[in-house]
């Protein structure tokens, strides 16, 4: 049974407000066991636990709420990071328990090497013919997010008005392409004249601002928007959807995916327009992508033929070995990265 190195990422404590580099280390002096199954965690769990060899490991805003002490959750719903153990969050990897070359995205460790319940988290992956780390993005959790949030949830008809949020982030830029392709007319918002540009000049947004430098966002929608917004997905919260309450249509719809404003706050920034849910009408609902895996078959289905066809652009951001992972995962709170956030494990 050889033993190997197993870099992990670690945090060093619990985080409050902006994560720092130095809030992660690396640890490079980890080793592990090449044993391809192992005996039940538990007595009399049903559940063994398998072997994974990690790929390419997903950046996601949502991580940031792991680092801090999560209380009174369940172990079915979430938990904090531990500090002295590797993170976790969604990845492709090879798994040798199934046949020699076959390969899984989903939940995993970020380490060379994890071992993970069975089936927790793990979905085959059938098509090998698009590069694999588009499972940590187009074809995984975030496209599967864009997916039911945008066709399941707001329910989109030809000619709508369509608002999103970090719309160059690895949601948004596929939120904005599906609603072209229903015909809407979209808009999105983002942190730099860059990815503006990218919005409007390679992803085929009508529109798009940098909202860095929009002084009254109120005032901004009613410019792009002066007969209302129809559908909204939420990557935001805070200013903006207080903003947007203002301007949305009667019988509007919100999918709220995320509100990485707030992540970052010890107070969450006081949303004030609410009541215009009631006015309005307005259908908002918060979802979890865990509630619709059953869909992921049909969602690839639907994708592969765009993204062979050359039909939908997805942009990453790939970098380079664990050691970069920290860099990474904060850039994320700063703006830094350009499309889905990956870190490429696979050498």
């Amino acid at each position: 049974m050889a033993e190997v190195s197993n870099k992990q990422v670690i945090p060093r404590e619990y985080v409050t407000g902006f994560p720092k580099e130095s809030d992660l280390y690396v640890n490079s002096t980890a080793t592990i066991k090449l044993k391809l199954s192992e005996a039940p965690e538990h007595e009399g769990s049903s559940k063994k636990l398998v072997l994974v060899k990690n790929l390419y490991l997903s950046c996601d805003p949502y991580q940031r709420l792991f680092m801090e002490r999560i209380e009174g959750l369940s172990s079915q719903s979430t938990s904090s990071y531990t500090p002295g153990s590797p993170i976790y969050g969604y990845g492709v990897s090879g798994h040798p328990d199934l046949k020699a070359g076959d390969l899984v995205w989903g939940t995993t460790y970020w380490e060379e090497y994890s071992r993970i319940p069975e089936p927790e988290g793990l979905i085959k992956i059938q098509h090998t013919d698009v590069p694999l780390s588009y499972y940590t993005g187009i074809l995984g959790m975030p496209g599967l997010t864009a997916y039911v949030g945008f066709y399941e949830i707001c329910s989109p008809k030809k000619g709508e008005h369509v608002f999103i949020s970090a719309a160059a982030g690895a949601v948004g830029q596929l939120v904005g392409q599906f609603a072209k392709l229903m015909g809407c007319y979209v808009v999105g918002s983002a942190g730099s004249k860059e990815k503006v540009d990218l919005l409007k000049n390679e992803l085929g947004f009508d529109e798009a601002f940098n909202y860095k430098e929009e002084t009254d966002l109120n005032a901004a929608f009613k410019r792009y928007f002066p007969e209302g917004i129809d559908i909204y997905f939420e990557n935001v919260g805070g200013k903006t959807l207080d903003a947007v309450l203002l301007n949305m249509r009667v019988h509007g719809r919100i999918a709220v995916c995320g509100m990485v404003s707030q992540y970052n706050l010890d107070q969450a920034e006081r949303v004030t327009n609410l009541m215009h849910l009631v006015y309005k009408r307005i259908r908002l609902h918060r979802f979890s992508v865990r509630d619709h895996y059953h869909l992921h078959p049909k969602f690839v289905e639907f994708m592969l033929p765009y993204i062979r066809q050359g039909k939908i652009v997805y942009v990453e951001d790939i970098v380079e070995g664990l050691e970069s992972g920290p860099r990474a995962l904060v850039g994320l709170f700063k703006g830094l990265n350009f499309g889905k956030q990956v870190v490429d494990v696979s050498a």
